[in-house]
């Protein structure tokens, strides 16, 4: 994250930004976000407000596609997300088991993010690999048939990244 202070973002990046692709019209608005996203690790609030009143593009509007698209994030986030599958084929084969893994390794629990923001943990509904239960994916990558105890070689592999 780019902080300057508690509570204060860095707007340094966001100019930059907002300067390569001058003008920025509404259509820009999904490409502004991922390059705002990748400079930041998320999308922090006062950049979010100084982007709608720099462009023009309404603040509801802004926030009405970062919240409607699961790649965005308003909340600091890891830079490697961590996706435990808790559908039922998972659940079945011991999905609960390697989450408990995930989070014991990592000291953190679901939706929430390691202190040297390296990994965020989420859950989701069904990762459509049911074949591989119980699965995770770190970043686009999957990891099926897993037990609590192959969680630690997985991750750490990450770790070096």
């Amino acid at each position: 994250m780019t902080a300057v202070a508690e509570g204060q973002v860095d707007m340094a990046p966001a100019e930059r930004i907002l300067e390569q692709m001058h003008p920025v019209r509404a259509t820009d608005l999904i490409p502004l976000l991922q390059k705002l996203q990748d400079a930041y690790a998320y999308l922090p609030a006062p950049v979010l407000t100084e982007i709608s009143r720099r462009t023009g593009i309404p603040a509801s509007r802004i926030y009405g596609v970062v919240t409607f698209y699961s790649q965005f994030y308003l909340k600091p986030h890891g830079r490697h997300t961590i996706r435990a599958c808790r559908g039922t084929a998972c659940h079945v084969r011991g999905a609960k088991g390697v989450a408990d893994s995930i989070s014991r390794h990592l000291a953190i629990g679901e939706g929430q993010t390691t202190a040297d923001n390296q990994f965020t943990f989420e859950t989701l509904a069904c990762l459509g690999t049911c074949f591989l239960a119980p699965v995770m994916m770190v970043d686009s990558d999957y990891y099926g048939l897993l037990t609590p105890e192959k969680i630690k070689s997985v991750l750490e592999q990450y770790a070096r990244k």
